[in-house]
């Protein structure tokens, strides 16, 4: 069965930090891409970020740029989303997604574009607040 497991959500401080890993289990993630897409209260799910199977591509929301990183570790198996700079607006449930599409080597178009990805995690709560 494939799976894929967020974890490192928690609580933090306006300002703090936090990385979030995105794992599979049940298969590789080597040719997949792989995005992360947040809920917050109250509002639609949203994509955030995006990471092509060869790293060679990456797209960030504009909400997030210059604060967020996204890279992988290929031999773990593990997508990371480093969040820096953390407001109280980033509390939600993050959530990572996979996809093999054209070899995982393309990120969508459009960020918020879910229907891209195959494969989804059961999200990890990130509270930012003081």
């Amino acid at each position: 069965q494939l799976q894929i497991v967020e974890s490192g959500g928690g609580l933090v401080q306006p300002g703090g930090s936090l990385r979030l890993s995105c794992s599979a289990s049940g298969f590789s993630l080597d040719n997949y891409a792989i995005g992360w897409f947040r809920r917050a209260p109250g509002s639609e799910r949203g994509g955030i970020s995006c990471i092509s199977s060869n790293s060679a591509n990456t797209d960030y929301a504009e909400s997030v740029k210059g604060r967020f990183a996204i890279s992988r570790d290929n031999a773990k198996n593990t997508v990371y989303l480093q969040m820096n700079s953390l407001k109280v607006e980033d509390t939600a449930i993050y959530y990572c997604a996979a996809t093999p599409r054209i070899s995982g080597l393309v990120c969508p178009h459009n960020i918020n574009n879910a229907e891209w990805y195959a494969y989804w995690g059961q999200g990890t709560q990130v509270t930012v607040s003081s």
